[in-house]
């Protein structure tokens, strides 16, 4: 029998009692979802919470994560009049200094990113850094920095426990001391969950057991990729250059020492993130009877960084060294925290793997209840989802190793757009690598697949339009203008069968799904409320066979969403084809002309007609030929065995060469989308929308019955307007283009939208992109401006696509 204080049963089961856990179990409570319970293996706070830093920034790069912070900062300082428990707040500020070319860009990125959101912040030069914190005295190398006077830092401890203390009074449970020894799903669906005081059986489990999140998942032979990194930070004696101060400056974070400094009563804290060498923890297994455990300080580890932090004020080297922590801190292989299902299994949630989890705490209990209770949230989470990693990435891997350490390694680093690095890659490459690679290939890493990111000299990273500009240049215009061939094997791809095939992809699918062999249509896979959940190409090769295609990066996500919407006596089997196929595109005006002497197919368009299918040879090798292009010219995708796609190739660049083929990557490829007026997901399309705002309600079947319908057409016919629509623009010269996340304003300087994506349109000669806006900015030339990287551009809204609005190149 359990515990006195545990229930033999509960809606949901949150295992692990730092800021993450706890955090979702605030906000599980204030959803509604009071029937919770907590199990803690020690007390709260006693793994990594407890000596965190306790560091609480606005600053981040990636906009979704920005409003994950937030609430963080809007919880703390004020949840003690909830709670009667203070979070510790320390509402000084912060500043980060940009040292480089690189970090000024990145900075006015991110600045333009929180201005969009709502969030105070400033770029400010020298002077300013000096009336903010009169100590700094070598900054001659800082160009600006960005200054956020609303965050701060709290008390991990204090947080943590304000939080728990809010989710008790609704109703919620903690059960401390009571670790997990094991777990298992029943027949029916629910969870049991064994501690050592007993069963519960929950309907819902989740993992927020830390740095033993690996341990815990092995348990249901989960792979969890997450990698405890050895963190350490110093506390002086006290200074009495920061007592004469008189009052907290901001916290600060330094690209040159690779550290954060900040006030510790009237002492320095200073955090070092080395550069090289660090650590990881526990790979094999952690003890489990560790609670409020500390590892050996290494000095000679930061010791550089101390050095660097040092000459920024001299004066921290008149007092000696208080404390040094030194402990484990979680990290993942992006260093993005884990939130959202667990591959593969029902119910079973992550809700771990941050590397600051005071900071993200709040912010992931709020989204992760809004998703477990909703089956959507208000924000863009593929970046948070776990299945973001593939089956390359459990805790022992080269892969979830090395890319932990490198990420911590530059954790102070500004990241330019499409620089890739180093650590653990090659994990999954095709036949077609080495040859590719001769021909001068930029490689770029997605869900552990290697692809071209175009061909020619290494790129120079830079928030600016870089060397690879007029190379991607040719590309586009070669293959616009002759043919084009592109290896597309990073894309996923799943066969679904069984006498009930259809059955299901009409479920979930918003528009048709073709109806006859060899027939392919472009279908969105939609929340109950409507958001926009996967986009898939589907195909049907047989009455009772289908293959459909989608983003790699969406691989596990897309087969567990159609593998849980397989209802209960449903003969469908959906099989993960991605590994065995290779995908080459060959597209452009020549591509017939290519591909004729290849095959004994019929290549006329009278016989294989845009957007059909048919099984042929190809220089010998069994293909399934796609009339499809997402470059938006006459071309077909050939799916061929992975094993004969080395051959095929080779024929395909033979029989191109008299035609002045180019090969082209995905920086092309991107471009040419753009061209084309062609949404992606993840970017245009995700579940914080529906179909209607995202006008693409020609895609959607409104006589048919499909998952989120209701939804849909609610929103189409509501009668007050929308409040936001996709736009396609032009966008004024400048020396850079969109790539998302820009502001957009109006001629009064209000925010009236974000910009999605978008690319500078190399065959129509304009800066293109997406845009996100109220209504009242919707119709054709309608005018606008956009803040990209600190220049307000101007963007024109289109009518129709830059190239080829009627589809004549595509139907030939």
């Amino acid at each position: 029998m359990p515990g006195s204080d545990m229930p033999e049963s509960a809606r949901c089961v949150i295992i692990g009692g730092g800021a993450m856990g706890v955090g979702l179990l605030y906000f599980l409570a204030h959803e509604g979802w009071t029937d919770t319970v907590l199990v803690e293996k020690g007390e709260l706070t006693s793994g990594s919470t407890w000596h965190a830093a306790g560091l609480v920034p606005n600053f981040i790069g990636d906009l979704n994560m920005a409003k994950v912070h937030q609430e963080a900062i809007s919880l703390y300082p004020v949840i003690e009049a909830e709670t009667g428990l203070s979070a510790g707040w320390h509402g000084c500020g912060a500043l980060r200094f940009a040292i480089s070319d690189n970090d000024v860009l990145w900075h006015r990125q991110v600045h333009a990113q929180l201005n969009q959101l709502g969030y105070e912040s400033h770029i400010v030069g020298q002077k300013e850094i000096r009336e903010l914190n009169p100590l700094f005295e070598n900054i001659d190398d800082v160009q600006t920095a960005i200054y956020t006077p609303n965050d701060g830092w709290a008390d991990p401890t204090g947080s943590t426990n304000a939080m728990a203390k809010g989710a008790r009074q609704l109703g919620a449970k903690v059960v401390r001391n009571n670790r997990v020894i094991d777990m298992n799903q029943r027949a029916d669906g629910m969870w049991e969950v064994i501690t050592e005081q007993g069963t519960i059986v929950a309907e819902h489990v989740v993992n927020a057991a830390g740095h033993y999140a690996p341990q815990l998942g092995a348990m249901v032979d989960l792979d969890v990729p997450i990698v405890s990194v050895i963190h350490q930070y110093i506390i002086t004696e006290p200074l009495q250059a920061m007592i004469d101060l008189g009052f907290e400056p901001p916290v600060t974070r330094d690209p040159r020492s690779s550290s954060y400094y900040r006030r510790e009563i009237d002492g320095i804290l200073i955090g070092p993130y080395e550069m090289a060498n660090a650590q990881s923890y526990g790979v094999d297994g952690i003890d489990w009877n560790l609670d409020f455990h500390l590892t050996a300080p290494d000095m000679d580890v930061i010791a550089d960084c101390l050095m660097d932090s040092l000459d920024r004020v001299p004066s921290w080297a008149e007092v000696g060294i208080k404390k040094v922590v030194s402990g484990p801190i979680t990290h993942t292989p992006d260093s993005g925290y884990l939130m959202g299902p667990a591959p593969g299994l029902r119910n079973y949630w992550h809700c771990n793997g941050a590397s600051i989890g005071i900071t993200q705490g709040p912010g992931a209990g709020k989204y992760l209840a809004q998703w477990m209770v909703h089956g959507q949230t208000e924000i863009n989470v593929r970046g948070m989802d776990p299945r973001r990693f593939g089956a390359h990435t459990g805790p022992k891997s080269e892969f979830a190793i090395d890319k932990a350490i490198e990420e911590y390694h530059l954790m102070y680093a500004s990241r330019p757009p499409g620089e890739h690095h180093p650590a653990a890659r090659k994990q999954k490459t095709n036949p077609l690598y080495d040859s590719l690679d001769a021909k001068g290939a930029q490689w770029e890493e997605v869900y552990g697949w290697e692809r071209p990111q175009y061909y020619g000299e290494a790129e120079q990273h830079t928030f600016m339009r870089s060397n690879a500009f007029p190379i991607v240049a040719a590309e586009v215009n070669g293959t616009r203008e002759r043919v084009g061939i592109a290896d597309l094997t990073a894309f996923a791809k799943f066969e679904v069968t069984g006498a009930d095939a259809a059955v299901l992809l009409n479920r979930v699918s918003a528009n048709k799904i073709p109806g006859k062999d060899g027939g392919i249509r472009l279908v969105h896979m939609l929340t109950d409320l409507g958001g926009i959940e996967c986009e898939m190409t589907v195909t049907r090769l047989g009455e009772n066979r289908y293959y459909l295609n989608s983003a790699i990066m969406g691989t596990t996500h897309d087969e567990d969403w159609l593998n849980q919407h397989i209802e209960e006596g449903e003969d469908v089997t959906v099989t993960d084809v991605t590994d065995a196929h290779g995908i080459i595109a060959v597209t452009g005006p020549r591509a017939r002309d290519v591909l004729g002497g290849l095959t004994d197919a019929d290549l006329t368009n009278a016989s294989f007609r845009w957007l059909t299918a048919q099984e042929i040879d190809v220089a010998g090798a069994p293909v399934k030929a796609l009339r499809v292009s997402y470059v938006g010219e006459l071309g077909w995708e050939l799916h061929v065995p992975i094993d004969r796609m080395l051959p095929l190739y080779e024929a395909l660049v033979a029989a191109g060469e008299p035609h002045g083929m180019v090969h082209f990557g995905s920086y092309a490829m991107n471009v040419m989308r753009i061209e084309k007026g062609y949404k992606a997901w993840g970017s245009e399309l995700t579940t914080e929308i529906t179909p209607i705002e995202a006008r693409i309600e020609r895609f959607v079947d409104f006589d048919g019955d499909f998952i989120g319908k209701d939804a849909t057409v609610a929103r189409r016919d509501q009668t007050e307007p929308l409040s936001t629509v996709l736009v396609y623009c032009e966008i004024s010269d400048g020396e850079t283009d969109m790539r998302g996340n820009e502001p957009a304003y109006d001629g009064d300087d209000n925010v009236i939208g974000i910009g999605t994506s978008g690319a500078f349109g190399h065959a129509v000669g304009k800066s293109l992109g997406f845009v996100y806006v109220t209504p009242d900015f919707e119709a054709p030339g309608s005018t606008f401006e956009l803040d990209i990287l600190g220049a307000r551009r101007t963007a024109t809204v289109l009518v129709e696509p830059a190239y080829d609005a009627n589809n004549d190149s595509i139907r030939v």
